[in-house]
């Protein structure tokens, strides 16, 4: 156990550096010698999630999600699913998470992946709409990281459905919030 516990915090300080491919082997042979230790496979489909590869991802995280009954990673795994284009299980997983009353900063990721999959589909009114039910005509003093960054993506949503107004409003509020996320303030500027 001593052993198994070195090379989980020998990958896990790997993976902090964003070393992925140096995490990876480390990891596939401990969940290989240690499949029902959840830590380990949910290390593992984190790494598979950074490195691009899907349904390795996906494949992990449910381990680890069965091992725990934990939803924390179900907006990573949802997300995983959206990339391969599964837009029905990114909607069943983001019921399950709904439903087993998932803390704020989970569900708020859970609700950028849900709606970053309707506007896959085309459906940004109600990729919109399911972000504004969550932060519109909600005061916030101090802005988390999840206030902010829904901010942005419904900025995103209202550009991309042609109401720049609105989009315009959901940028500065990002901007003023935190002037240094991502390309909020170009993307504010190229709105006036």
């Amino acid at each position: 156990m001593a052993r198994l516990e070195r090379r989980l915090a020998e990958a896990s300080r790997s993976y902090e550096h964003d070393r992925y491919g140096e995490a990876l082997p480390v990891l596939r042979e401990l969940a290989r010698s240690a499949p029902a230790v959840a830590a380990v496979r949910e290390l593992l489909g984190l790494t598979f999630y950074r490195l691009g590869r899907w349904k390795e991802a996906v494949r992990e995280l449910r381990a680890f999600s069965e091992l725990t009954g934990s939803v924390e990673q179900h907006p990573v795994i949802a997300d995983s699913e959206r990339a391969l284009g599964r837009h029905e299980r990114v909607e069943e997983l983001w019921r399950e998470l709904r439903q087993a009353g998932a803390g704020s900063d989970v569900l708020a990721e859970g609700r950028l992946v849900m709606a970053g999959s309707l506007a896959d589909q085309g459906r940004i009114q109600e990729a919109i709409e399911l972000l504004r039910k969550a932060v519109a005509g909600k005061e916030v003093r101090k802005p988390l990281d999840r206030h902010i960054r829904q901010w942005y993506a419904l900025g995103d949503l209202y550009e991309r459905g042609g109401d720049l107004p609105e989009a315009r409003e959901w940028f500065r509020k990002v901007v003023a919030a935190d002037p240094e996320l991502a390309d909020a303030p170009e993307r504010l500027a190229s709105l006036r």
